[in-house]
């Protein structure tokens, strides 16, 4: 079934506490996955990011790296500034800023690669997308909206700025272009 499966590569989804978003956030997943060419155990093989060559750190281990970190500042900064964070939106969107990634990508002869849907309509705009197709709090739908560059020129939440920084804590260091080596 289409929903374990999810629930295998996506442990931290028991992390939301509000069942109903729970639900949500794995119809998300259950619908994306529906309308790629991959199968929930292609996630935990692909590379997380076709920007980078030769990239060996896969999908899954990147999505689940950002929530584990997301997590992890976000009780941080709760318990050092006392200051509200809604947890489970923190990780609801955590989950969710890459779940329109499943609609950019295609098969060609065998290799993945961007379809054209992928580069008219970048993953944070169809992520939003699918989010509000199963009705997503907007506090959630914003994380996903401005998670990456697209969001740069607006403002973010907490939640959001939190979810920013760790995805791209985890993305920049396997970039030649961004990192120094000695």
């Amino acid at each position: 079934m289409m929903r374990d499966k999810i629930k295998q590569i996506w442990p931290e989804i028991e992390l939301i506490n509000d069942e109903g978003l729970r639900e949500k956030v794995t119809d998300c997943w259950e619908y994306a996955i529906g309308q790629s060419p991959l199968e929930p155990e292609d996630l935990q093989k692909i590379p997380f990011s076709l920007l980078i060559d030769n990239c060996y750190i896969t999908f899954m281990n990147h999505k689940r790296t950002v929530v584990q970190l997301s997590v992890e500042i976000g009780n941080i900064m709760k318990t050092n500034f006392e200051t509200e964070i809604n947890m489970d939106y923190l990780i609801a969107g955590a989950i969710l800023i890459d779940v329109g990634k499943l609609l950019e990508y295609e098969m060609s002869e065998g290799k993945l690669g961007t379809s054209r849907e992928g580069k008219l309509l970048r993953h944070p705009f169809s992520g939003v997308s699918i989010a509000d197709r199963f009705g997503i709090p907007v506090d959630v739908q914003h994380i996903i909206a401005y998670h990456s560059k697209e969001g740069d020129l607006g403002k973010r939440t907490i939640e959001s700025i939190i979810v920013h920084h760790a995805d791209f804590v985890s993305f920049e260091p396997f970039q030649d272009t961004k990192r120094i080596t000695v």
